[in-house]
């Protein structure tokens, strides 16, 4: 074989492993499931929304069908009007009897008010995990209960001024092996190193959240996994 056919084959592969795939067309869910009552396509964007009229009884979801995800790069563009919601990765479909849209796992959270966007949750998975401004390394003591070595790389209230209230923000996600990172708006807001080898997870669905409680609105465009 040709050195030239050598070098374009590995190429080729380096190009397949670190592709980017577009997760959502802009137009449908097609390759998502949620309740339909609550998820919609509206303007280019997916929107989840609860009223008044029509609210949710506990969290549901909006699940990618097409694949679960390991080592990644997630990016895409989020906007939320009151309320809370989340971006989960590596998760999981909860245990028990429920209408299929009930996830659990590492979440990246985001929200409508000032304290918990961009902050690592475990949603029905060990709780907040790390807190914005933190990098936090879980571990099991000798007697199996979690602990947490929070140490700070910047303060909340500032690396908070980089989220945009109401209106467009980019997030990113990074999972390598069991160190994960968040950003918005291009600034670092949580890193998680899980070391708790009896929870912690591999690889899992990605979902998208809508809270219950009052009635909200949040939007997601330009889902782009690598």
């Amino acid at each position: 074989m040709k050195i030239s056919t050598i070098i374009l084959s590995f190429l080729f592969l380096i190009s397949s492993i670190f592709a980017e795939k577009k997760l959502f067309d802009g137009k449908s869910l097609k390759g998502w499931d949620g309740d339909p009552k609550f998820w919609s396509v509206q303007d280019g964007s997916i929107l989840g929304q609860t009223t008044k009229e029509n609210p949710t009884k506990g969290n549901t979801f909006l699940i990618w069908k097409d694949g679960v995800l390991g080592d990644f790069e997630l990016t895409l563009d989020y906007k939320i009007e009151a309320g809370n919601s989340g971006i989960q990765y590596r998760s999981f479909v909860k245990p028990g009897k429920h209408d299929g849209w009930r996830i659990g796992g590492y979440q990246a959270d985001l929200e409508a008010g000032d304290k918990f966007s961009g902050i690592c949750y475990g949603e029905g998975f060990r709780g907040i995990l790390s807190m914005r401004g933190m990098k936090t390394t879980l571990t099991l003591d000798a007697k199996g209960k979690l602990k947490k070595d929070a140490k700070q790389f910047g303060d909340s209230t500032e690396i908070g001024k980089a989220v945009n209230k109401g209106k467009w923000n980019k997030y990113k996600i990074t999972a390598k092996g069991f160190n994960f990172k968040h950003f918005i708006n291009g600034v670092k807001t949580t890193e998680l190193i899980d070391n708790d080898e009896k929870t912690r997870r591999k690889d899992g669905l990605l979902a998208l959240q809508l809270h219950a409680g009052p009635p909200m609105k949040v939007y997601f465009k330009n889902i782009v996994l690598k």
